[in-house]
């Protein structure tokens, strides 16, 4: 059986090469030729002993997903759309900025957490991605990005910044999550910063403290609410961890966090959560947790249920926050020609979810599909 050698961080690729009788520096070495260079052909590992580059051609593969498409919008975000098998995709998202480049990644095909706002969970839950699936991502996208640029210096980055704000719930894959996140810290593979690489979570309170204890990266959580009430709604795995518990957790994990603040997600929906009551509703549920807010507004798809708050709205509601002491962000407008916004990602599918036609009752008739977002760190 042939072993896709995606699938290991460090550890587990040094294990599987005792396995094979090689020495832990061949490990590194593979390592390096495979994810800070990019190379797939054993042959082209040229410091590699010729006997060990037959055997790895005989048991091993260097298999990322293959792409289906790589549509690029005209401000620069590119969207890449890969085949994950059995008529399942993902999207991967690159948002380039003057000061920095932010891949976007999925951890799953479809999403099982049904969030009303979101395209992604219309479709309804498939799989877990593979480890290999998830840094395959990363793995494509810095090769295709390197190659257009024609090529890249030392030391420099095109992908300075990841974040796990794909399809899927990440923490929900925590066991196919974690070597990959290792692989994007590993200074062998793309040596990113804590700081850089960010996991966004809906709110899975136990695994959000198994995360602090394996692989503490940068947090962001999708809010959307201030309250139980209206959180059951948009969110409804809050019925299972309701915000009290979701804030205790938040406090727990700025224990191990490399940053001194949980970024809140929050989307502006039209009459549902964008109220002064509703800001200062939040300025009480985060008073004792350190955090910033990104407001994202809402980007509509077909039969969505709602429209997206006017920009009067998001600015007045922002300077509630900020007035309060809070750091707000409202994230700008970014990839509109390609479909590539938060919420939107896969959205063009057949409707598979237990939501699916219901009425929430919740907004207003569907605003027309025309919007992107730019993905902050």
């Amino acid at each position: 059986m042939v072993v896709n050698l995606l699938d290991f961080d460090a550890a587990g690729l040094t294990s599987w090469f005792a396995q094979q009788g090689e020495k832990p520096f061949r490990a590194r070495q593979v390592l390096r030729w495979m994810h800070q260079f990019g190379v797939s052909d054993f042959n082209a590992m040229t410091d590699i002993a010729k006997s060990l580059r037959a055997k790895l051609i005989s048991t091993a593969a260097v298999s990322p997903a293959p792409t289906i498409s790589d549509k690029l919008s005209d401000d620069g975000t590119r969207k890449f759309l890969f085949d994950v098998g059995n008529g399942n995709a993902v999207e991967t998202v690159f948002i380039p900025e003057d000061d920095r480049g932010t891949l976007c990644i999925s951890s799953q095909a479809g999403c099982a957490l049904e969030c009303a706002f979101c395209s992604t969970g219309r479709q309804g839950f498939n799989r877990n991605l593979s480890t290999a699936e998830i840094i395959g991502q990363l793995w494509q996208a810095s090769r295709v990005l390197a190659r257009d640029a024609g090529g890249i210096k030392a030391g420099e980055r095109i992908i300075s910044n990841v974040v796990l704000m794909g399809m899927g719930e990440p923490l929900a894959n925590f066991d196919n999550l974690i070597p990959a996140l290792r692989l994007m810290l590993d200074d062998n593979a793309y040596g990113l910063s804590r700081r850089r690489v960010t996991v966004s979570t809906s709110g899975i309170v136990p695994v959000m403290d198994r995360l602090a204890e394996a692989c503490p990266v940068a947090l962001a959580v999708s809010l959307h609410a201030p309250t139980d009430g209206l959180r059951d709604k948009l969110v409804p795995i809050n019925r299972k961890y309701p915000l009290a518990d979701l804030m205790a957790a938040c406090r727990r994990y700025l224990v191990h966090a490399p940053r001194d603040f949980i970024t809140f997600e929050y989307v502006m929906l039209d009459g549902v959560n964008d109220s002064d009551a509703d800001a200062r509703a939040l300025l009480h549920l985060v008073r004792d947790v350190p955090c910033k807010f990104n407001l994202i507004p809402f980007n509509p798809f077909p039969a969505s249920g709602f429209e997206r708050s006017p920009n009067d709205r998001i600015r007045q509601f922002a300077a509630i926050l900020i007035n309060g002491g809070i750091v707000t962000t409202t994230r700008k407008t970014r990839g509109e020609d390609i479909d590539a916004a938060c919420g939107q990602l896969a959205g063009k599918v057949q409707d598979k979810s237990r939501r699916g036609q219901r009425a929430i009752g919740l907004a207003r008739a569907p605003a027309p599909i025309s919007a992107g977002v730019e993905l902050q760190s």
